[in-house]
């Protein structure tokens, strides 16, 4: 097929849109870095948390985080955020830094803080109640996550869901793209929408069971699992709001709800003031 003269101005013009696109992007997150350089070699005992920038809704976009950072908020850690588009050897965000030493995964962050600073937030469990924390910690993070994505990004406007504005829409799309790609090699994103909102609502059904009228998952003392437990409700019953996920929890799960403010009152009593303007 012969290209116009038109079709070849059209793709000119585009083409000048996703360099200028990208030209901001590049110059936003370099703004972001400058905030705060991430120390290369420090001898303290700061922690210090990379990750993307803050939400209007929520602490971060991305239950991971905020997982994070409640383990470090209940373990009463000191740490610094350092916010900014620097991703870890495996390619995933967050990630810290503590004396010179990255440790990339969330959960292999919490292992190495928990040895470095002889920290157990689940040394009042049972050894049948801790194979329970971890079956709900692999839950949310390997089931109901994927679950939860899958609508995010596949089934519904990604757009509508709470963001730094330093992230610009079109690498949200493509973000997008790539999380459809990742779900269909996971299995999630081979299932039907209804049959994902089905997966999800056992998981739910599953947590609200167990947790009951409790305070935490396990009693009135948080865990690990607590904290992975919050990350990934939050974005449902604070960040996406207008989602059948959110409608659901307030309809037949009302305990969710519940827990997270309990979560949120209990260890980020700073939690609007910390939100993006």
């Amino acid at each position: 097929m012969r290209l116009t003269f038109g079709d070849t101005r059209l793709l000119a013009l585009a083409a000048g849109a996703i360099a200028v696109g990208v030209v901001l992007f590049l110059n936003a997150s370099r703004k972001q870095r400058k905030r705060k350089k991430l120390p290369y070699k420090d001898e303290s005992d700061t922690v210090y948390v990379v990750q993307i920038p803050r939400g209007k809704k929520v602490p971060s976009p991305s239950p991971f985080p905020i997982k994070l950072e409640t383990y470090l908020r209940i373990a009463k850690i000191p740490y610094e955020n350092v916010f900014a588009r620097k991703f870890s050897s495996k390619g995933k965000i967050p990630w810290i830094r503590h004396r010179g030493k990255d440790v990339p995964d969330s959960q292999f962050a919490i292992e190495y803080l928990n040895e470095q600073f002889n920290v157990d937030l689940e040394a009042h469990l049972t050894k049948e109640e801790r194979a329970m924390s971890r079956a709900f910690l692999k839950m949310v993070e390997e089931n109901l996550y994927w679950a939860l994505a899958c609508y995010r990004f596949i089934h519904d406007d990604v757009r509508k869901a709470d963001y730094p504005s330093v992230i610009p829409t079109w690498a949200l799309l493509l973000f997008g793209r790539r999380i459809k790609k990742y779900a269909w090699g996971q299995g999630m994103g081979r299932h039907s929408v209804e049959e994902i909102f089905h997966i999800t609502k056992l998981d739910f059904e599953a947590i609200s069971d167990y947790l009951g009228d409790k305070k935490f998952l396990f009693g009135d003392k948080p865990c690990v699992a607590d904290c992975a437990v919050f990350g990934m409700l939050v974005q449902v019953v604070f960040n996406q709001t207008y989602s059948p996920h959110n409608a659901l929890i307030k309809s037949e799960f009302p305990n969710l709800e519940r827990f997270c403010w309990t979560m949120r009152n209990a260890f980020w009593p700073d939690w609007d003031q910390i939100l993006a303007a």
